[in-house]
């Protein structure tokens, strides 16, 4: 069946159009005068002899009000994707294209925070920039529960104790990273700190959830290139199951221990 006009009708209009076909106020073939009260001016003759091709093809009143109300429900579905979903780019400016900078939706994130925050799998080499707007509001709501689950790498070829590696990140995130007087709950996976290869794993996915509600999926670290110069995509979803999902999945690898707490 050819798209036209139907692709060209509004969500309201299809299912004007179709329930008028439902309830028997509209019956094929259509009419210009019958189609007056439904659609604008300009496409009512498309949909008249869209309407008499398919009344030639057999096509029943009632067939067609129940087409016009799946297309109906097909774009308010896409309708609401989009309002779902954003996407968010780091990248050189690109002439006609409409994105959003992840570290400005970073920042929004933080600073909307109502319940909890969990920050998963960046590693942080300007933290101080970066965490200015969750520090501020960790002092704004001290109720807020935050979490950050950062990426710990032994350095190659780099042999020293496990445990002076984490006391040695440690400071580093209080003196260096971390600007608020309270401080978050870090946790870090013990794997990426392995010397043996074959044990060696990383906290490679890259997750900004908030209030179990939002959620920031990316590619880009918390550092001055993959925030400023390198090109990276995330997308910002508004969909409350997806954020609770990957709330509780973290929320398990902390309570089996396969993330440990870092001793700040």
């Amino acid at each position: 069946m050819s798209t036209i006009p139907w692709a060209h009708l509004s969500e309201t209009e299809l299912r004007q159009l179709g329930g008028a076909l439902q309830t028997g106020r509209l019956a094929l073939p259509f009419s210009a005068a019958n189609l007056q009260r439904y659609l604008t001016t300009d496409r009512i003759d498309a949909v008249v002899a869209e309407g008499q091709r398919l009344h030639q093809a057999g096509m029943s009143g009632t067939h067609l009000a129940f087409l016009l109300a799946a297309l109906a429900n097909d774009r308010m579905a896409r309708s609401s994707l989009t309002e779902a979903v954003d996407l968010i780019v780091t990248a050189p400016d690109a002439s006609g294209v409409a994105i959003r900078d992840a570290a400005v939706v970073v920042r929004e994130l933080f600073a909307s925070a109502q319940q909890s925050v969990l920050v998963v799998g960046y590693a942080v080499q300007r933290g101080r920039q970066v965490f200015q707007a969750l520090a501020k509001r960790m002092e704004q709501r001290p109720a807020l529960d935050v979490r950050l689950c950062l990426d710990m790498l032994r350095p190659s070829r780099d042999h020293t104790p496990t445990e002076e590696l984490t006391r040695r990140f440690a400071a580093r995130f209080v003196t260096q990273e971390w600007s608020g007087s309270r401080l978050p709950v870090v946790y870090y996976d013990p794997r990426a700190l392995e010397s043996n290869a074959t044990h060696h794993a990383s906290l490679h996915a890259k997750c900004v959830v908030v209030d179990r509600q939002v959620a920031f999926v990316s590619s880009a670290h918390f550092t001055e290139a993959t925030q400023e110069r390198n090109i990276e995509v995330g997308v910002l979803l508004r969909v409350p199951v997806l954020a609770e999902q990957l709330t509780t999945h973290f929320a398990a690898l902390i309570e089996t221990k396969v993330l440990r707490e870092l001793r700040l």
